[in-house]
């Protein structure tokens, strides 16, 4: 019986696949731990953190690139040429062509461009030059700890003038609600193997109801319960300990929860979800002016604006900044992007990673309606392409499916 994956056979492959997987795991932990940047070493210079974030980017990209010099594939190349991938590929294009006419800074937006691609064939180097899923479950493991570290972070700082844990202008409670989110998805999924992940899942889960997130928690039950049920393993013992847990850690956060809302609800500005209208009415106003390719990359705090004293960075809301940035063609290749992943999904085989792809995909639907990224897409590409890579190395190859037929 033939198989398509490269087995070692020496010591020296075994030592070299090891470092491998460190790299990959350092990746997912950078991926997770960036966010931290400003807060901790550059508020009087937050250009600075943008930097370092950039470097970052490229600096595991090469690092990616250079381990996989001499290597030949560990699956079949066609699971490197999905129509996702395909998609993401053609979505980074007209960003890029984007740059031509964004109002924003050439040499930053041209920066952010490079780290955003750069981030997505990182994972593909990764994936690329070993049993992809040892290195999809280290940068899974890398993802969660550096989550866990930031949400350490997270809890030593003050908390914000409403309540809400982070720091409002270099550590945004929404920004780590984002984070939480799919981070304790990841974790979940890894706890399927390994019990030892249930409690990083328990304590990002805590973490992200404490940010207070509103757009983010309700996407992010949404997907965790659809999880639940689509997931046949877990004994009701299970499910009723989980529940029972949300439950008490729900509990202990009420009186929090009770001064938030009341806050919350005598607040009308528009960095608030119903103060959201004016961002989106705004928002429109000046995207149908560019109706066909948008203003271009990076260009929203440098066309809207201050509302008051406050200073949107996005339109909170995927389709609206996709216009916004993009125009009509952005809104048809981010709809085409998730449409041609959803159906991937359909077609996977059943299993954990199915049930994960779906609960991320939701997850970004949901929030995607009241919130989104500055830069990415609520699912982030570089996890999306992670995924995209798994359900292709799932299938079979044609060769292995002619030597089953002969046998």
């Amino acid at each position: 019986m033939a198989t398509t994956l490269r087995q070692p056979t020496t010591s020296t492959t075994t030592t070299d696949r090891g470092t491998f997987l460190l790299l990959a795991g350092l990746v997912g932990f950078i991926f997770a731990f960036r966010i931290c940047l400003t807060v901790l070493w550059f508020q009087d210079a937050p250009e600075s953190a943008s930097l370092l974030s950039v470097a970052l980017s490229l600096t595991l990209f090469f690092a990616a690139a250079l381990s996989t010099i001499g290597s030949t594939p560990a699956i079949p190349t066609s699971c490197f040429r999905t129509a996702a991938l395909r998609a993401i590929a053609l979505f980074l294009t007209l960003v890029l062509l984007s740059l031509l006419w964004t109002p924003a800074p050439l040499a930053a937006a041209a920066g952010y461009w490079c780290a955003w691609a750069a981030d997505v064939a990182t994972i593909w180097f990764l994936l690329r030059d070993g049993p992809p899923e040892n290195s999809a479950a280290a940068i899974m493991k890398g993802f969660v700890s550096g989550s866990c570290l930031v949400a350490i972070i997270a809890w030593s700082l003050p908390a914000t003038r409403d309540l809400r844990l982070g720091e409002e202008d270099f550590l945004h409670p929404n920004a780590l609600g984002f984070l939480f989110s799919i981070a304790t998805l990841l974790a979940g999924h890894l706890a399927r193997k390994s019990s030892v992940w249930i409690w990083p899942a328990l304590f990002l889960g805590a973490t992200l109801l404490r940010t207070l997130s509103k757009s983010a928690i309700i996407a992010f039950i949404a997907a965790f319960g659809f999880a639940l049920i689509k997931d046949s393993t877990l004994s009701r013992k299970v499910k009723i300990w989980i529940a029972t847990a949300a439950t008490l850690i729900l509990a202990s956060l009420s009186g929090l929860l009770e001064a938030y809302l009341t806050t919350y609800t005598e607040s009308t500005g528009p960095e608030t979800l119903t103060g959201r209208t004016l961002i989106w009415a705004i928002s429109l106003e000046y995207a149908i002016k560019k109706p066909l390719l948008g203003n271009g990359f990076y260009s929203y705090r440098f066309v809207i604006p201050p509302i008051g004293k406050f200073e949107a960075q996005q339109a909170h809301d995927e389709l609206l900044q996709q216009f916004f940035s993009f125009g009509a063609i952005g809104v048809l290749l981010t709809i085409a992007l998730y449409w041609i992943f959803f159906r991937q999904i359909r077609r996977a085989a059943p299993g954990h990673l199915k049930t994960l792809a779906a609960s991320l995909l939701l997850f970004a639907l949901i929030r995607g309606l009241t919130d989104t990224q500055n830069f990415d897409l609520s699912f982030p590409l570089w996890l999306m392409a992670m995924l995209s890579i798994l359900f292709a190395a799932q299938q079979p190859s044609p060769f292995s499916k002619r030597l089953t037929t002969e046998n």
